[in-house]
């Protein structure tokens, strides 16, 4: 059954929310696992895609945008995307958005990255998954964390 962990950031916008999906993903990673980083829309797909070549100076996030995937592509680790990830990801999901996807149970991880503006959404999502006997845990992100 997917472990889901809940990451409410305390204080912060949007973008503060994608730097810390950067640094998960980036840990993430770090334990040779692929992700699947699902976002909003194309602007924020964008957004992320260029704030992880950037975010840390000390650190390479290997990754790619869903849209610029070869559909022979077997090596990518990290992949952002707004739709449906492909048939080969199925270890990590990273969420931005808040809602439940039709495709989390696949995985064998959810983290679900709650950014202030988000709480609703993110409320309604954990209520499904407990409704549903999901195992759930939540971090709570402090401002010093970002």
């Amino acid at each position: 059954m997917t472990q889901i962990s809940f990451y409410i950031l305390e204080q912060g916008t949007p973008e503060t929310a994608e730097r810390f999906c950067c640094r998960l993903a980036e840990k993430t990673r770090a334990s040779r696992q692929r992700v699947y980083v699902h976002v909003v829309d194309d602007t924020q797909a964008a957004r992320l895609d260029s704030l992880m070549w950037t975010f840390s100076q000390n650190s390479f996030v290997p990754h790619r945008r869903s849209d610029d995937r070869p559909a022979d592509d077997r090596r990518t680790p990290i992949l952002i995307g707004v739709g449906t990830p492909p048939d080969d990801f199925d270890e990590v999901l990273i969420s931005l958005g808040g809602d439940v996807h039709p495709f989390f149970s696949r995985f064998a991880q959810h983290h679900e990255v709650v950014a202030p503006d988000r709480r609703n959404e993110a409320r309604a999502a954990y209520r499904f998954y407990r409704d549903r006997g999901y195992e759930l845990t939540t971090h709570r992100i402090s401002a010093e964390s970002d």
